[in-house]
């Protein structure tokens, strides 16, 4: 694959869309509100918080999950860590994490605080109420290798139509597999096909109303 494919371009100066895969890294109206919306409420949280919680995430991009969860940790004093485990493919620049998360002044002490960690190239990250680890690779091979299992997964690839190795159902079965009892997942996509994989892991699939233009988005539990 070329270095046009690499990368990312930015439209309106402002949001980044990978090169890729020719799809924003989040939503075009705002994507802070968006994760908030998706991720967060769409996993209970923060009522579900305690302390050790573990968030496993499919598809790293901005880092504006990571941002907008800690702050809502943070703000929710919740005592205790934070677990929060990623899995991503193609890992951006620091110079363009930073500059994307730098659109939302929301969360930027936190992004400030993490900054010098992406610029050193950290995968890892321990706070005295974070731990984070950035597994990269292709998550069809590296999820089912996790020896972790999650209260909350955020399902946060491309488009299905845009980077179908993240919603494929083996991966949403390891998906499954690694949860904990009582876990959840949520995504933005509402697609019948990822619905269906989810269902046939084991996991009560709902629809429920999506953030912004988007009607619908996907939630499941584990029994």
């Amino acid at each position: 694959m070329d270095d046009q494919s690499k990368g990312v371009d930015w439209r309106d100066d402002t949001v980044p869309v990978s090169r890729r895969f020719d799809d924003p890294y989040y939503s075009l109206e705002n994507g802070l509100e968006e994760t908030r919306h998706v991720f967060l409420s769409g996993n209970g949280l923060p009522g579900r918080f305690r302390d050790g919680f573990h968030v496993a995430e499919l598809g790293f991009g901005t880092g504006l999950n990571l941002l907008a969860c800690l702050q809502l940790w943070r703000q929710t004093g919740v005592a205790g860590v934070l677990h929060f485990t990623t899995f991503e493919a193609f890992p951006l620049p620091a110079a363009d994490m930073l500059r994307a998360q730098a659109g939302f002044p929301e969360v930027d002490a936190i992004a400030r605080e993490l900054a010098p960690h992406w610029q050193a190239g950290a995968t890892e990250i321990t706070l005295p109420d974070l731990s984070f680890r950035m597994i990269p690779g292709d998550a069809r091979i590296t999820v089912p290798a996790w020896d972790g299992r999650a209260d909350a997964w955020f399902l946060d690839g491309f488009s299905p139509a845009k980077n179908p190795e993240l919603w494929e159902p083996a991966l949403l079965a390891q998906v499954a597999r690694h949860m904990a009892p009582g876990g959840t997942a949520a995504t933005y996509s509402a697609a019948g096909g990822i619905r269906r994989a989810l269902a046939e892991a084991g996991l009560a699939v709902d629809r429920v109303p999506g953030y912004g233009r988007k009607r619908h988005m996907t939630i499941a539990r584990s029994a």
